[in-house]
């Protein structure tokens, strides 16, 4: 299943390089693949749809195995990056330094990343504290509301934030929020591999751990795990993962909900396959909502976070209710 996933990542990424206002067909792609296309071809391909689909694969992996942990940490189901309020609050930490830099042209991308981090890690640690009960732990229902709630309060700031731009900001961070892949070159490409290439194995590591913790805490410390290092190990992860991949392709949300779904569907729930899965599910899922968003409109361009939210936010009303708690 998990070759499956790979098969058609390779199909939607060959679809979204022939996709776009200007037309290449597929023996172009490959002309200029092989350095013989023409001077037009090799910009349109190599400087503008190639880095927006790599990026829409690596944002969208990223995202997924981020929901994988958190679902797997919280025994939740309905548990999203998006969803509890940590995209939210990387968000806000760009657009605080979008609002006091003065052009969002010049902003350090490789810095982008990390204030994004930091923003998840603060939503994170303040959505947990709301979240945890004494002696009764974290209930899934009360960390939905409470990352719904917290969510709803980070948007109220950044739209008071978004008031005081100038236009060329305000109107950036407008498309930024809807979740556009806006980072569509290749130093946006750097910015966001190298934290993937750190948590990526960490997490994979971590997968058998993950499966300890998710048979409960009795369970897990009778096994011998030392389950609040693990927990908080997996957690600051998940939340790297998503504030970096936040940072370069936005407010997109439902990724980290639906692909560890849909993983789960064909591997199982074992993390050694699930994990890895969740991955390849949420970057085919990006990279076709972002190949329709621009395909639908043609010349005019969606961004791709409406087009995930279009699917997203019925499977997570299906989701919640089918939920028992």
């Amino acid at each position: 299943m998990i070759s499956l996933l790979l098969a058609a990542i390779i199909v939607a990424f060959i679809l979204s390089m022939n996709t776009g206002y200007i037309r290449l067909s597929p023996s172009d792609v490959i002309h200029t693949l092989f350095g013989q296309g023409t001077n037009k071809q090799e910009l349109i391909l190599f400087e503008f749809r190639l880095p927006r689909i790599i990026i829409s694969v690596l944002v969208g992996a990223g995202l997924a195995l981020s929901g994988a942990i958190l679902q797997g940490l919280s025994r939740n189901a309905l548990a999203d990056p998006g969803i509890l309020g940590i995209n939210a609050g990387a968000g806000l930490a760009v657009v605080l330094f979008i609002s006091f830099y003065p052009t969002n042209m010049a902003a350090p991308v490789f810095m982008m990343p990390l204030l994004a981090m930091l923003g998840a890690g603060i939503a994170a640690a303040i959505i947990y504290s709301l979240s945890y009960k004494k002696g009764v732990g974290i209930s899934p229902t009360r960390l939905i509301l409470v990352g719904i709630a917290v969510a709803a309060g980070i948007s109220a700031a950044m739209i008071v934030l978004t008031i005081r731009m100038n236009p060329q900001n305000y109107q950036f961070v407008a498309v930024w929020l809807a979740g556009s892949i806006w980072g569509t070159n290749w130093k946006f490409v750097m910015a966001l591999l190298p934290w993937l290439i750190l948590f990526i194995p960490f997490v994979m590591y971590k997968a058998k751990t993950l499966n300890v913790l998710q048979l409960g805490d009795q369970v897990a410390s009778g096994l011998g795990t030392p389950i609040e290092k693990e927990r908080l190990s997996l957690l600051v992860a998940a939340v790297a993962l998503a504030g970096a991949c936040v940072a370069v392709g936005g407010g997109i949300g439902f990724v980290g909900l639906i692909g560890p779904h849909l993983a789960k569907q064909l591997v199982g729930p074992k993390n050694q396959f699930l994990l890895p899965a969740s991955m390849l599910a949420g970057g085919l899922l990006l990279i076709v909502a972002d190949t329709l968003a621009r395909w639908i409109l043609q010349p005019t361009e969606i961004p791709t976070g409406i087009v995930v939210a279009v699917i997203g936010a019925p499977y997570f009303l299906y989701l919640l209710a089918k939920s028992k708690a």
